[in-house]
């Protein structure tokens, strides 16, 4: 599931302090993820919050699910993903492999629009 930037102190709500094996695990958990950022395009509009940390393995489909619910869209609105500003990359491809070809200053850009803008 997508988590917010902004990091979170492990531990309970009661804000007792978290060992360091707690610390350490939460820790490479969010080094496992990857920032992306996304930016409206055209009439889109604006996400409350831009940047999450997503899990890599996956795919363009569950992102475009993700965005659709933050959006607040229904399944019959169109929806284009770009990575690049330039192409729209396939429902299967990985996150991953994106931002290991695409990704710039740690983070995947991906921009959002509702009609096709690009490519």
């Amino acid at each position: 599931m997508a988590t917010p930037t902004k990091e979170n102190v492990p531990g309970d709500e009661s804000g007792a302090r978290a060992s360091p094996a707690e610390a350490a695990a939460a820790t490479s958990k969010s080094k496992d993820k990857i920032t992306i950022m996304f930016k409206a395009t055209g009439d889109a509009p604006i996400l409350k919050q831009r940047k999450f940390l997503i899990d890599p393995t996956k795919d363009v489909a569950w992102l475009l699910k993700f965005i659709r619910k933050q959006l607040k869209l229904q399944v019959s609105d169109a929806l284009f993903l770009y990575v690049s500003q330039s192409f729209v990359p396939p429902p299967d491809q990985v996150i991953r492999n994106l931002y290991e070809c695409f990704g710039t200053d740690r983070k995947l850009i991906f921009n959002y629009s509702l009609n096709p803008a690009w490519g």
